[in-house]
């Protein structure tokens, strides 16, 4: 088989893997003739026991990558949404400024990430959710932020609650 039959199948075939549906899909909508959609995931954050975040996402089309000559890659917009479900209960997480990765999904053959990153905001004791599109060069400003505040909560530390932040500085206006 010569190189491009060899590619178009390996194409066809990574385009009919990336349509396929998992058991975290909750719902597709459809957005126009050529089939794209807008996909919803449900994700159980790993570390922390009664939350879930729902991720909405482009899916790109059979026929939308056929059209635009782009076989490998998918936009990066997405939203994203965290609730309480259930009792709190936070594993060990990490408490670095930095936070966490708890999902990350591939946007193209290997360039393009779609990520959620757990951050604890320990100075407002809340949970910040931000679900991001992560490129090799010239970085993505397409993110979304969702946020769940602890204070009234029933929230079990299995590792003991960390110590509480100093609260950030104010900002004197007069």
């Amino acid at each position: 088989m010569n190189r491009l039959a060899a590619l178009a199948l390996a194409a066809f075939a990574a385009v009919s893997l990336a349509a396929c549906g998992d058991n975290r899909t909750v719902g597709s909508v459809g957005v126009d003739w050529t089939g794209n959609d807008i996909a919803i995931d449900a994700l159980a954050d790993p570390g922390v026991d009664g939350v879930v975040c729902h991720l909405a996402y482009f899916n790109r089309s059979f026929i939308d990558r056929i059209s635009q000559g782009n076989w490998f890659e998918a936009p990066s917009y997405s939203a994203l949404d965290c609730s309480v479900v259930g009792p709190l209960t936070i594993g060990n997480i990490s408490l670095r400024p930095g936070g966490e990765e708890i999902f990350r999904e591939g946007r193209s053959l290997i360039w393009k990430s779609l990520r959620v990153t757990r951050i604890y905001d320990a100075a407002n004791n809340a949970l910040i959710y931000l679900g991001h599109a992560r490129e090799l060069q010239q970085g993505s400003g397409k993110m979304s932020l969702s946020v769940i505040p602890l204070n009234g909560e029933a929230v079990t530390w299995s590792n003991g609650e960390p110590a509480p932040a100093t609260t950030p500085a104010t900002v004197n206006t007069q």
